[in-house]
């Protein structure tokens, strides 16, 4: 094969391997259809991702787990739960601030049942008694006044900043007694009605909306003074109102965009933060269960040497070369040792299944997971050097990378816009309208009274639309309206409520950003005195075993006891617990050190975009 078939076919199997390891997105999927229809249809949300990824599969091979500190934190990535609970944030804050985009309080559910049996003023009896407030028994000339639920919030409530349109159509039929025929010229009202309404409402982030309204309303009666009969009234309004003093102002009407967007961008600062405890729990764990096997082979040496000894005196005892006494006391440090072997084995099951948890979705209820044995392949090292680092420097960085950090100055900020509603609210409401209506009317003609009807009245809804827009009877009218609350202790108490909490949140966003400057120092001590630790239980193993060598070399020239020996034994153990334990120690001072200068990620040689998405290149 030549150079450049081995190179395409390595690229193929690339990504093969991409895809094997890929998973299914957990983004909703928006609905598909006409524009129309779009709106009204839900999002599609995929189920929940339960099963590992095909990277923990790879890495099996003959019932053991190998894992590298990188494939250790890849499998986290992409299997831990916690971190797909935390994937879900973004998502959901994205939302809210398309929903935020939209503006006003909760929708509610808008109720037409007022538009039944309603009819225009002045059309008809019904009309007519509708517009001196008198009416028939037995009915009422219009619904129930119903409305859309009203929210409160502290502060001025955006306008609703998406168009909508409301549309009614009612038919209706009543029957009414008469208790004065004088209007009627009948002892029971019968009228069948149909109505329309059409509105469209659009609010702006100025703290003002407009609404244009039309309404179509027909009439037929059986009274004989209807000079129209059957009627038909319609009428075309444009309204619109602006707040002037409460609620005015675009900073005030979009504060809850603006925290919603700096909510969307703080969920990549909490991401990341549950992405470096993640990575820093995982570390920790890998490295104390690769010392748990360097432990178990300690304490499977010591256990060794001390059944080898055993054996040898045994051996001595029988010869008659040394005292049933010094048997004994062998047997007892291989007791010891045979406590610490079985201590040993079991920390290690529990580091092991610690870390299973972790880089599993299901844990050890994988069937595929139960039964394996996890072997890390890498080792604790120590480098000679001794660890030079500037403090000053290391804070500097904390302070840039540290994404608890910025999410508190982001949360301030927060608190500053959201205060921006509380000191409006202190205002008093006023607010300008203006409505412009016109009106027309038209239908059959009817002689009352030897009173002919108005021909210009006569026809049908063209004429009445020909009379709305030659503004044959328009109605205008402009105003004012203005609320003053007496003492306005409720505002005053919404304005000193937040301004004290955004005092408390300043105080402690300072206190957290001094304690991280004695965080890192207290870090870098801290790894400084694990390596002098280190250093030293390094060299006091060394001795340890020189001591014990030479104490066994007397001890079978005769010149020692079996005490000594297994004295010897017991000291070169302790000396080995403490250099792996030393080693341990500095280790979970890096990742510390690591963790409070926000630079884990980075330095474990993932990026946050391969977080996210749950899959490590």
């Amino acid at each position: 094969m030549s150079r450049y078939g081995r190179l395409r076919t390595f690229i193929a199997l690339g990504s093969c391997v991409q895809l094997v390891f890929a998973q299914a997105s957990i983004d909703p999927v928006r609905p598909v259809g006409h524009i129309y229809k779009r709106p009204y249809m839900e999002a599609t949300v995929p189920p929940v991702r339960l099963s590992n990824s095909a990277r923990l599969q790879t890495l099996i091979r003959a019932g053991k787990l190998y894992l590298s500190p990188h494939d250790a934190i890849a499998l986290a990535l992409e299997n831990n739960i916690d971190l797909e609970v935390a994937r879900y944030q973004p998502i959901t804050l994205a939302w809210q601030l398309e929903r935020s985009e939209a503006g006003g309080a909760l929708p509610g559910v808008p109720s037409g049942s007022s538009q039944a049996s309603s009819v225009t003023s002045g059309q008809g009896v019904a009309g007519s008694q509708a517009a001196a407030g008198v009416g028939g028994g037995g009915g009422s000339s219009s619904g129930g006044n119903a409305g859309n639920a009203t929210v409160s919030q502290v502060g001025p409530v955006t306008q609703t900043l998406d168009p909508s349109i409301q549309e009614a159509t009612t038919f209706a039929h009543r029957t009414a007694p008469q208790s004065n025929s004088s209007q009627s010229q009948t002892q029971a009202l019968v009228d069948a009605s149909r109505n329309h309404s059409a509105t469209y409402q659009q609010g702006f982030l100025t703290g003002g909306s407009a609404s244009v309204s039309f309404k179509d309303s027909y009439l037929k009666e059986n009274s004989p003074t209807d000079a129209l009969n059957p009627s038909v009234a319609q009428s075309l309004s444009v309204s619109i109102q602006q707040n002037l003093l409460r609620g005015f102002g675009v900073a005030v009407n979009e504060r809850n965009i603006t925290v919603a967007r700096n909510n969307l961008n703080m969920s990549d600062l909490a991401f990341r933060t549950t992405v470096s405890r993640t990575v820093a729990t995982v570390l920790n764990t890998y490295w104390s269960l690769a010392n748990d096997y360097e432990d178990l082979k300690s304490k499977q040496d010591a256990f060794d040497a001390a059944q080898q000894f055993v054996n040898d005196n045994q051996k001595r005892v029988d010869l008659g070369d040394l005292a049933p006494i010094d048997l004994i006391t062998s047997k007892n440090q291989l007791a010891t040792s045979t406590l610490a072997l079985v201590t040993s084995k079991t920390a290690l099951a529990q580091d092991e299944l610690q870390l299973k948890n972790l880089i599993s979705r299901t844990g050890t209820a994988d069937p595929v997971l139960a039964g394996v044995s996890i072997v890390p392949t890498a080792t604790i090292t120590i480098s000679d050097a001794d660890e030079a680092m500037d403090t000053k420097a290391l804070v500097a960085k904390a302070f840039a990378n540290r994404s608890d950090l910025q999410s508190d100055q982001l949360n301030l900020k927060n608190s500053e816009i959201s205060n921006i509603g509380t000191k409006n609210g202190l205002l008093p409401s006023a607010q300008v309208f203006s409505t412009v209506t016109q009106s027309g009317l038209a239908g059959t003609p009817h002689t009352v009274n030897g009173v002919p009807t108005d021909p210009y009245l006569v026809g049908g809804t063209g004429r009445s639309l020909r009379q709305i827009f030659g503004r044959d009877f328009p109605t205008e009218s402009i105003g004012a309206f203005a609320s003053v609350a007496v003492g306005n202790r409720q505002a005053q108490a919404d304005f000193g409520i937040d301004q004290l909490q955004f005092r408390q949140s300043q105080l402690t966003a300072s206190a957290t950003r001094n304690q991280v400057e004695v965080d890192v120092t207290n870090s870098v001590v801290a790894l400084r005195q694990a390596r002098s630790r280190y250093e030293a239980a390094h060299a006091n193993l060394t001795l340890q075993q020189q001591l014990l060598d030479g104490e066994q070399k007397r001890f079978a020239l005769g010149e020692s006891t079996s005490f000594n020996v297994v004295q010897q034994q017991r000291d070169l153990a302790a000396a080995k617990a403490a250099e792996l334990s030393a080693m341990v120690t500095w280790q979970s001072a890096r990742i510390n050190l690591d963790s409070i200068t926000g630079t884990i990620i980075e330095s474990s040689g993932i990026t946050l975009s391969d977080a996210k998405t749950g899959h490590v290149q």
